[in-house]
């Protein structure tokens, strides 16, 4: 059996208070005739990145609603997440040389996967290319029952994916029942499939990482850190990964501080079990860094949790998201709904998040980021303005109630 998680309870009767009327009442009837399914959820990790906020949310409130969901995650090695992470980057455009021992690494582990999968599912959702292959190696086995339905879920960009990559995976892509995709762009258009769906992410509103916090607990937590909230402050929060320019972000940055001195940038991030390459883009950003005290490099490493996120983003001035590609980037919407005006890298879920001027910026390069921190560091009230626009374009678009309501009609369309 694969690695069961363990979550917390959470009721959909909680969100009532955030979320727009009508929808605990519109979750629940949809919700209604599919009580008592089984759904089993599977990814690569259980801590690190968005699919796992994403999951820690969605199974306990499925559960809430009477559905018998699981999340299960695969078991890998240092290997293998190298492997994955390659893929990963091959998705979003980078050039790698696939290889046929690479392949050989990628199967013989999800064959193992496959063979420790139990249970009867009614629904088997599949997350990104890590067990992409699990359908296909578990046909003939008792998990693979006629009226199964398996459904891919990609949370990556593959506007611009590696042939050579796509064209491995499109098989075990294309033998499940249905795929999810963000956005329509990301759809290849080679792939072919009857049933795809678009289901853009969505933040926890009552997650620890998104909670109201008291304005002294926010400046105690930062005080902690060394950030000082009397300062203007520059956040990003990320994965230390190539794909969200960390060292771009200080390139911004040293720009910003010849027009504002005294302003400090906090990057700040987890370290995920399936990213290998995380720990080596952490030591390039450390040497951008070149010890410059007013930039602040923090992580899970430092204990720097939910909480510590969530003071960090109420605390700054802007928030900045500036990823070169991105599936979806949850810490937009994390600073909006904290009433915090984001500049983003135009690229993939970003745009779906950022109103170019209205709750936000989307940018296309380091100077470009650099001007707008700027114009909202010496505009105060214009930050404030975007940030309130930018809350209220959250709470209708990408709370997950949202998509809790997207995926209870995506069970009912496939399993009929």
């Amino acid at each position: 059996m694969l690695e069961r998680v363990p979550l917390l309870e959470k009721s959909l009767n909680d969100y009532a208070e955030v979320v727009e009327p009508g929808t605990i009442e519109r979750i629940q009837a949809l919700a209604k005739p599919l009580q008592g399914a089984r759904v089993l959820h599977i990814n690569a990790t259980a801590y690190g990145g968005g699919v796992a906020e994403l999951l820690a949310t969605h199974v306990p409130l499925l559960r809430d609603l009477g559905l018998e969901a699981e999340w299960h995650v695969m078991r890998g090695s240092d290997e293998f997440f190298q492997v994955t992470k390659a893929v990963h980057n091959g998705f979003q455009g980078a050039p790698i040389e696939w290889t046929s021992a690479m392949e050989h690494v990628y199967l013989e582990r999800v064959l193992s996967n496959a063979i420790e999968l139990e249970g009867e599912w009614d629904y088997i959702v599949v997350h990104d290319p890590q067990p992409a292959a699990l359908r296909e190696y578990s046909r003939g086995r008792a998990i693979d029952a006629s009226d199964t339905q398996w459904i891919w879920r990609c949370h990556i960009d593959l506007t611009d994916a590696n042939a050579d990559i796509w064209n491995f995976f499109r098989p075990f892509v294309e033998c499940h029942d249905a795929a999810v995709f963000t956005m329509p762009e990301f759809v290849p258009d080679a792939l072919d499939m009857d049933d795809v769906a678009l289901l853009p992410p969505c933040i926890d509103p009552l997650a620890v990482k998104n909670l109201e916090l008291p304005d002294p607990f926010v400046r105690e937590i930062c005080r902690q850190y060394g950030v000082d909230v009397e300062r203007p402050i520059v956040c990003q929060v990320s994965r230390f990964d190539p794909w969200k320019d960390p060292v771009g972000v200080i390139e911004a940055f040293r720009m910003v501080k010849k027009t504002v001195p005294d302003a400090q940038l906090v990057l700040a991030g987890s370290m995920a079990t399936d990213d290998p390459e995380g720990f080596h883009m952490w030591e390039l950003t450390e040497n951008a860094r070149d010890g410059d005290a007013s930039i602040h490099l923090l992580s899970n490493i430092q204990q720097v949790g939910a909480v510590q996120i969530n003071a960090f983003q109420r605390a700054a001035d802007v928030v900045v998201q500036k990823s070169l590609r991105e599936g979806f980037g949850l810490t937009v919407s994390e600073g909006l709904w904290k009433g915090r005006p984001v500049i983003g890298g135009r690229a993939g879920g970003i745009t779906l998040q950022i109103a170019d001027g209205e709750t936000g910026y989307l940018v296309d390069s380091i100077e470009d980021c650099a001007q707008r921190c700027i114009e909202l560091l010496e505009s105060p009230a214009h930050a404030d303005e975007l940030g309130t626009k930018g809350r209220e374009h959250v709470r209708r678009n990408f709370l997950s109630t949202r998509e809790l309501e997207d995926w209870l009609r995506l069970f009912t369309d496939v399993g009929n």
